[in-house]
């Protein structure tokens, strides 16, 4: 499986549990060690991805177009992408993502997330 299929299969997971409210879902795609940064003060495994997601507004959404990926060894994926979180009571929020997916196809789960506000 090539690296764009991976990250997407993996990215889809994370945006099919956003877009459901769904924290512990969205939390399954990420690895036991992961490195979470999000808006908020960065956290350890899927624990801290919950508790992040779960303080998000009902209704927010988010579409993502993958822009870079590099392969970084057999079983580890870097992405970079843009991201637009959308909310039913305000404006949309357009961010950058840099994800590492640790793991193949199905089996990919996210390892590193960093969220950038670019001006």
């Amino acid at each position: 499986m090539n690296t764009t299929t991976t990250l997407r299969t993996v990215l889809d997971q994370w945006k099919a549990g956003v877009d459901a409210h769904e924290p512990e879902a969205v939390a399954k795609v990420f690895t036991d060690d992961a490195i979470f940064q999000g808006l908020h003060p960065y956290s350890i495994g899927p624990a801290g991805v919950a508790e992040y997601y779960a303080s998000q507004p009902l209704g927010m959404k988010v579409d993502y177009d993958i822009l870079e990926t590099r392969q970084l060894s057999d079983d580890l994926a870097l992405g970079y992408l843009k991201a637009a979180f959308s909310f039913v009571d305000r404006p949309t929020l357009e961010l950058f993502l840099g994800i590492i997916a640790r793991g193949n196809g199905n089996d990919a789960r996210i390892a590193h997330y960093q969220v950038s506000k670019l001006p």
